[in-house]
């Protein structure tokens, strides 16, 4: 919206400092709005949860002592991923530039999975002993998005049919600067463009600056189908490490932050060109919404540090899963994410193979209780120590992460 009123400001002679037009600057207002936002808003939602008695459910069936260790939680009231979610929804409407297809593409990720998760916990606060969505749905809807946006991405017939003027092009990038000199003896910077497909089949890793993989033909397919992967385990990656107080959503802000600076560096072209990454044009909208999660999400940790008041429920751990999952795939860094998300990986894992050992070898287990976090719980690591061990780790990897932008 910014931008639209620096635009219609000007059309009638006035101007606005050209500042406001900035991504960096846009980046840091939009923490700011949505930071303030959640803070100012919390006590409201808050109280109306509580009156709706939205307490969080306790998980039981396969861990039963966990109703000893959360039994103080029930009456928590969840579903305060809505709080996170609106504001990160408002600092997009003010902040980002609504022509651009990312915006187009995380909206509407936000929107979806949010419904999906707030449909998940609604129906668990109408019926106490239900489960909510069965698992089957929920991913069946999750993958339904993932399917949509792979269309959108890589379907030229698709692109081309939601591609009016201006409004949504497909997102672009160069794979590379060459420095031209003019007879005047200037330099001027030329990009070699890359159409959709070729952007989004290109496939890097960490402190290597080459794409690894470049998908074509069949292989664009298989990249389809992996952006249906992404989307969907880093929505219930997040979803399985939410169960203790601020555990998911101190490390979602660590991960944004990573994955918010490599689209900065993306968006401007000399600089992707001096860190030897690919220049992705409007890049900096997925730093503004990334910076805009860390804002929601350090609000709520005023109220969801322990003891907590409130919990995100499937409606925010579902969709900041999703959203940090569709921003690894735009940007190309989805290896940065599995890095810098590590601690997502391993809950997610020790679900996995838990699981696999149950059923495999007679009904062994191989951890005390899963997800991880519960593990230690177990063994009798206090709450508040688990979750601080758990950011801090976090953090070793966001600045692994982060490191890997010199390094290659």
């Amino acid at each position: 919206m910014i931008l639209f009123l620096e635009q219609f400001l000007a059309a009638v002679g006035l101007k606005i400092p050209t500042v406001f037009t900035y991504s960096s600057t846009r980046m840091m207002l939009a923490a700011l709005t949505s930071l303030l936002l959640t803070i100012v808003l919390g006590p409201r939602v808050i109280r109306k949860l509580f009156e709706l008695k939205t307490g969080q459910s306790i998980r039981v069936e396969d861990c039963p002592a966990l109703i000893k260790l959360h039994e103080k939680k029930k009456e928590t009231p969840t579903m305060g991923g809505i709080l996170i979610l609106f504001s990160m929804l408002v600092s997009l409407v003010i902040w980002m530039d609504l022509r651009s297809s990312f915006t187009l593409i995380l909206a509407v990720t936000t929107v979806w999975l949010g419904l999906l998760g707030g449909m998940d916990d609604y129906l668990k606060m109408k019926h106490k002993n239900s489960k909510g969505l069965s698992g089957k749905k929920k991913l069946l809807l999750q993958m339904t998005l993932g399917g949509l946006i792979a269309l959108y991405l890589y379907c030229p017939a698709v692109t081309e049919s939601l591609h009016h003027g201006k409004w949504f092009p497909p997102p672009a990038a160069k794979e590379q600067v060459i420095a031209l000199k003019k007879s005047d003896g200037k330099v001027d910077l030329v990009g070699i463009p890359l159409d959709t497909q070729q952007y989004m089949g290109r496939y890097y890793v960490p402190f290597y600056k080459d794409p690894v993989v470049v998908a074509t033909g069949l292989g664009i397919l298989v990249a389809a189908c992996f952006t249906i992967f992404i989307l969907t385990g880093t929505s219930n990656a997040v979803n399985l490490t939410d169960g203790l107080d601020g555990l998911a959503a101190g490390c979602l802000v660590m991960v944004a932050a990573v994955l918010g600076v490599f689209a900065f560096f993306s968006n401007n072209i000399e600089m992707a060109r001096y860190l030897n990454i690919m220049y992705i044009e409007e890049s900096g909208e997925i730093a503004i919404f990334l910076f805009a999660m860390i804002g929601a999400c350090l609000g709520f940790l005023w109220y969801n540090g322990h003891p907590a008041q409130v919990f995100m429920g499937d409606t925010g751990s579902l969709a900041l899963g999703g959203i940090i999952g569709i921003c690894a795939l735009l940007l190309r860094r989805e290896v940065l994410l599995a890095l810098a998300g590590g601690v997502f990986v391993a809950e997610t894992l020790s679900v996995i193979l838990q699981v696999g050992s149950y059923k495999l070898r007679n009904r062994k287990r191989i951890f005390l209780c899963t997800p991880l976090h519960h593990h230690f719980e177990f063994k009798g690591w206090p709450e508040t120590k688990i979750v601080l061990r758990f950011w801090i780790i976090s953090l070793i990897l966001a600045i692994i992460g982060i490191s890997s932008l010199k390094f290659q």
